[in-house]
């Protein structure tokens, strides 16, 4: 796998997927420092993904997890749409056990990288539809930018297409189980302004400023100590999905997070003391850090 370039570029992939390689190229990423913006690049199917754009796109998210210098990545639509689901022209044509993955694996999912730990945060970008699988890979990412036009929704309801991409696990944690079922059962479309209000999206943002808002949420968020950021991250996904008990979470909690006193917290401290992030400031909090990000 080619390694990322500094800079904005983007990359071919290479196949190990044993799919015939007919030169579409599905997918594209592009960055921006510590920051890597993968590109669903399938607009004349409203981005719908099918068995090879799913391999691009496990394969993009894979080398961005195994990149030490790709702290965030942005999720991101081309053409207006962020994803229209699984290209039901190919489920159409399909052996049904050709659609589904094996159940004990924790990587692919029939839309690509939605049954893979992801260590680090993602962020999509969405606009225009977000639906049935498109919804599931959106709620796959940590946080969700959110246009006017952006509309979510199991819409594959209408052809009994089920959610078997982690839709039905983790729209109940973000919006409550009640309002998830709403939105399960009806398959009815979830517009910008409710996604906000009920809180499936993390910010809404001017028409055409999705992308640009998430990649400058995900500098910031690249910009903070890493080990500690992280060592929350997984806390909390811990906590949400794999605890049983309050006292498991946060004793995970407190073993996850403790290692990183030494290596960041009592530096950050002595940061503090020395007089960055008074009153609740972010400016200047890590300048060291970030010109040694700048550097890479």
């Amino acid at each position: 796998m080619k390694r990322f370039e500094i800079g904005d570029c983007f990359f071919p992939l290479s196949r190990k997927d044993g799919l015939e390689d007919d030169g579409s190229n599905f997918i594209e990423t592009e960055r921006r420092g510590p920051v890597v913006i993968i590109h669903l690049n399938r607009p004349e199917k409203r981005n719908a993904v099918n068995a090879k754009m799913a391999s691009q796109l496990t394969r993009a998210m894979d080398a961005f997890l195994n990149d030490d210098s790709a702290h965030v990545a942005v999720l991101h639509g081309r053409g207006g749409h962020f994803c229209a689901g699984a290209d039901l022209e190919e489920v159409s044509q399909r052996d049904p056990q050709q659609l589904l993955p094996d159940p004990e694996s924790r990587g692919t999912g029939p839309m690509g990288p939605s049954r893979m730990v992801l260590t680090k945060p993602v962020i999509a970008a969405v606009e225009g539809f977000a639906v049935a699988g498109g919804m599931e890979l959106a709620m796959m990412c940590d946080l969700r930018i959110v246009d006017h036009s952006a509309v979510f929704g199991v819409y594959c309801r209408r052809f009994g297409v089920p959610l078997i991409d982690g839709g039905t696990v983790r729209l109940p944690q973000l919006v409550g189980f009640s309002r998830a079922m709403d939105l399960i059962l009806t398959g009815r479309p979830c517009p910008a302004t409710e996604a906000y209000n009920i809180g499936l999206a993390n910010r809404l943002v001017q028409n055409g400023k999705a992308l640009e808002a998430a990649i400058d949420l995900a500098q910031q968020i690249a910009g903070y100590p890493q080990e500690c950021m992280i060592a929350d991250r997984q806390s909390a996904h811990h906590a949400t999905f794999d605890a049983k008990r309050f006292f498991d979470a946060v004793q995970f909690e407190y073993y996850n997070g403790s290692g990183v006193i030494n290596h960041e917290a009592i530096k950050g401290a002595q940061r503090f003391m020395e007089g960055a992030g008074k009153h609740g400031s972010f400016e200047n909090l890590n300048d060291s850090y970030k010109k040694k990000m700048s550097k890479l």
